[in-house]
């Protein structure tokens, strides 16, 4: 251990500044405060069952140090690692990959470790099967519940769980998940501020392609872009069935896009407009002259695309972060930082749109 008294004007420091700061350890700040680990593991916990001036000494002495805690050093020093684990059916969707992003940053920031269990689609969701998904029993939950699996695993979950959930749209109280701690972005504003693009563009009507929804039948994607058209007296056609995969739009796609008559397609996600982009073509629509086709993301290859894709930027890493905000306020509502906002969407215009050539009757 380090005596950590002042060195003489004449010695040379044996490490810099960074190497003395990762060499403090917890037993260092005990014996600076006069305190035991246990007590500066608690402190740096955030457990109330420390004195006020006790924490303030232990704190200070962090700071004079340059005392950096970590999961090791407190799981040798006998303190308790703490820890989340997230729930979610895919990894593979950009949303959802993206959210657990953050979530890992902003978890690795509160230093907690962070363990995934993978839903399976098909398999039973109660809560015995949730409680068995844990790292550790009784440990707090996120739960990224974009779709259906989610949301399933979701209402599923125990009330007396500690957990926070990243969702489609907020449950209201009464429901199941309802109370919770959800962040969520505004995907029905996103798709009305789309929609509403497309026709300052003058095309008579904007079709669209869905993504499966969480919750209900129509997502919040599509009641935006219905609800647009309805409200400034445009023909609402049914919304083309889509999935997540670029093969899902191309082949929903192949038969609309053929219609003279349809010259504006908005979509999902980007992976749908890939598809769409891909059926325009083979049906020799030029893409914006002919059609323009518009994505929901703003997946890192939407910008070297052929042409590249107007679509809407979402901030899901901030959504992760947040949401991991959320259930840290929970578990400590007098430590925890307030929980991180994130970004409204973002209406990114590309190569993809264009103005109408014609309205057709």
């Amino acid at each position: 251990m380090q005596n950590h008294t002042p060195a003489r004007r004449d010695e040379e420091p044996s490490q810099d500044g960074a190497d003395r700061q990762r060499s403090v350890s917890i037993f260092d700040v005990a014996k600076a405060a006069g305190v035991s680990h246990q007590t500066v593991s608690r402190v740096v916990n955030g457990s109330p069952k420390v004195k006020k001036a006790t924490r303030e000494r232990v704190l200070q002495v962090i700071d004079e140090l340059g005392y950096k805690p970590n999961r090791l050093a407190r799981a040798l020093a006998g303190g308790v690692v703490r820890s989340v684990t997230v729930l979610t059916s895919d990894t593979t969707l950009y949303g959802a990959s993206l959210a657990l992003r953050g979530i890992e940053e902003a978890a690795r920031a509160a230093d907690f470790a962070v363990s995934v269990s993978v839903l399976d689609e098909n398999a039973p969701l109660t809560p015995d099967d949730v409680a068995g998904r844990l790292a550790r029993p009784g440990e707090p939950v996120l739960v990224i519940a974009f779709n259906e699996p989610g949301e399933r695993v979701w209402r599923a979950l125990p009330a007396e769980f500690s957990a926070a959930a990243v969702v489609e749209r907020p449950h209201e109280a009464g429901q199941a998940g309802g109370g919770r701690p959800e962040a969520w972005l505004d995907d029905r504003a996103a798709a009305a501020q789309a929609t509403r693009y497309l026709l300052g563009l003058g095309h008579r009507t904007v079709h669209y392609m869905t993504i499966p929804s969480s919750t209900t039948r129509v997502g919040q994607r599509a009641e935006g872009w219905r609800d647009t058209l309805s409200a400034a007296g445009h023909p609402v056609s049914e919304p083309l069935e889509g999935g997540w995969s670029p093969r899902s739009g191309y082949l929903a796609a192949r038969s609309v896009v053929a219609d003279p008559q349809v010259t504006a397609v908005l979509c999902g996600n980007d992976d749908l407009a890939l598809g769409v982009l891909r059926a325009a073509r083979e049906a020799g629509r030029d893409v914006p002259g002919d059609l323009s086709v518009m994505g929901f993301d703003d997946a890192p290859y939407a910008a070297y695309t052929h042409p590249t894709l107007t679509t809407v930027r979402l901030d899901f890493e901030g959504l992760g972060r947040g949401a991991f905000g959320m259930l840290h306020r929970l578990l400590d509502p007098d430590n925890a930082p307030a929980p991180s906002l994130w970004a409204e969407p973002e209406l990114i215009v590309r190569e993809s749109t264009g103005p109408a050539r014609h309205r057709p009757a």
